[in-house]
């Protein structure tokens, strides 16, 4: 089929015009969709797609709390690390001729090995109590024997502790 050339170059011109209205709507199209939500791909019912968003919240509710939680769990771990919970005690006799084991040296440490070791001495006539500040599991101050045994028995009651969790 031969046409003459201004017949095909009327239908060249038609062609255009046509293509070029098409990609003015379509570019039209493209602009309100933007301005709308973004297109379900695969076309949930309204009422699933309120469900799956109040899910999507509820899990970001519990996120959310999760890491809240951690940050009080570290919290308390610090806390509970400066706690007394290492307890060394060891009774006797003071003196020869007092018995009963009525004397007893005491150590309360954290997890640390930071604390106190408390001691009393019971003789027949007196009393004495003393306290030594107990830091990394030693003391400034001389200590007797026996208040080194409650040290070295809670420290060992510490490893433990730390080997049974």
């Amino acid at each position: 089929m031969n046409l003459p050339n201004d017949t095909l170059t009327i239908l060249v011109l038609a062609s255009l015009g046509l293509n070029l209205l098409l990609l003015i709507g379509l570019v039209a199209v493209a602009r309100r969709s933007r301005r709308k939500e973004p297109v379900d791909p695969i076309g949930l019912d309204p009422v699933i797609r309120g469900i799956f968003e109040e899910h999507r919240h509820s899990i970001q509710r519990l996120e959310h709390a999760v890491r809240v939680l951690n940050g009080t769990d570290k919290r308390q771990e610090g806390l509970i690390g400066s706690t007394v919970r290492h307890v060394g005690l060891l009774r006797y006799d003071a003196f020869e001729d007092v018995g009963g084991r009525l004397s007893f040296s005491c150590a309360l440490l954290d997890d640390h090995a930071d604390g106190v070791v408390l001691t009393s001495i019971n003789g027949r006539q007196d009393t004495r109590v003393y306290a030594k500040p107990i830091a990394e599991g030693v003391s400034a101050y001389n200590l007797s024997n026996e208040e080194e045994e409650a040290i070295r028995k809670a420290l060992a009651e510490s490893r433990e502790v730390v080997k049974a969790t």
